[in-house]
């Protein structure tokens, strides 16, 4: 049957288009390690368990607010590449400094490692199955949380993922590079603890 080429080139166009819409609704693929899942003592499990179900509203957390005000406004520019919306943007890193900060976190560092897990990406899966803007594996889910739990909620997976990696630290007696290896499960390794430390020295330093 002989098509001009006139019509098979509206019909690329049209089944291109059709496949734009369709990957837009797909949860995009990220670039992830896996966490290792492990048998928690009833004491660390009580103690992750508390901490991810607060609930309490997100807040920036600094000396004062002048000083928030700052912080806000310079990683709100330097975020714009990833998230273009100014208030998707502003909403999003106040949740991150709240939720860094309530778990004993360098905010900092925990950008870069969002930067290297997920760029940012709210929906983000890797080829393991972990989710998120922190790649976190869902069978955290069963171990520390309720199942109503949806790591994809941006509150609910930067509790998560900063509740691990705070657990990961204190396993590695405060050793951060160790613990960021440890939370891509890539321990004994340097690629991944050096991605995030690059990442937070080249865009999210912050004095």
């Amino acid at each position: 049957m002989q098509h001009s080429s006139k019509s098979i080139s509206r019909r690329h166009l049209l089944l291109a288009g059709s496949a734009v819409v369709f990957g837009a609704t797909l949860p995009r693929l990220a670039m992830a390690g896996a966490q290792r899942e492990e048998t928690l003592s009833d004491d660390v499990a009580s103690v992750m368990r508390n901490a991810v179900s607060n609930a309490n509203p997100p807040r920036l957390i600094f000396a004062s607010a002048a000083e928030a005000s700052r912080w806000l406004n310079a990683m709100s520019t330097r975020l714009t590449p990833y998230v273009p919306d100014d208030y998707a943007r502003k909403r999003l890193l106040t949740n991150i400094q709240y939720e860094a900060m309530r778990a004993g976190l360098d905010t900092q560092v925990i950008l870069g490692l969002i930067e290297v897990e997920s760029r940012f990406r709210q929906y983000a899966i890797s080829g393991v199955g972990a989710r998120g803007l922190m790649q976190v594996m869902p069978f955290w889910v069963r171990q520390i949380g309720r199942p109503e739990h949806n790591l994809f909620d941006i509150r609910t997976n930067l509790r998560y993922g900063c509740t691990i990696l705070r657990y990961y630290r204190n396993r590695e007696n405060g050793n951060m590079a160790r613990a960021l290896a440890r939370y891509n499960g890539s321990l004994g390794r340097t690629t991944y603890s050096n991605a995030v430390i690059s990442a937070w020295q080249r865009h999210w330093q912050w004095a």
